[in-house]
């Protein structure tokens, strides 16, 4: 288990650099989604942040949430990086005025296009918080998350994913 954390977070940081130097490419989402259930937008209309590499593989999504900026990165699960069937890595960075906020707690859920819905801890990755979903379903995913913050606070939001 330990061996394939770092595995992972090897992977990711050698990675991730090809997946920010990848730019703002015109990927297949609707930018129309209502409010969620709960009251939070999960699209803002901020689409200048909302960014498809070319293979199509990989989403990024910047959102404020509360002041703070969360950045949503959802990738295929590479065959040897997989913990169990999962098909895809949801991954969170949250920031404040520019600076990587490591000493908090965040927990995801996400709302399958069936309906059914899964939550699971996000665990540090690197500057990351990381956990894997069984995403290969088409259709727009609800990804949520619940953070937090050091002074105890509580904060939420999310995305919509399609595939």
């Amino acid at each position: 288990m330990k061996f394939n954390a770092i595995l992972i977070s090897t992977m990711f940081t050698l990675t991730s650099p090809m997946v920010f130097a990848s730019g703002n490419h015109a990927g297949g989402h609707s930018h129309d989604e209502p409010k969620a259930a709960h009251g939070h937008s999960h699209d803002d209309g901020d689409h200048a942040d909302h960014k498809m590499t070319d293979d199509k593989k990989t989403f990024l999504k910047k959102k404020n949430i509360d002041g703070y900026d969360v950045t949503f990165h959802v990738m295929d699960a590479k065959d040897g990086m997989k913990m169990g069937n999962e098909s895809h890595h949801l991954m969170i960075k949250v920031e404040e005025k520019g600076k990587e906020l490591s000493n908090i707690k965040i927990n995801s859920k996400i709302v399958f296009p069936d309906g059914n819905a899964d939550s699971k801890m996000l665990m540090k990755m690197g500057d990351w918080y990381m956990a894997g979903y069984d995403l290969k379903d088409h259709g727009k995913h609800q990804m949520m998350i619940l953070f937090k913050t050091a002074d105890g606070k509580k904060h939420s939001g999310g995305v919509y994913y399609s595939k």
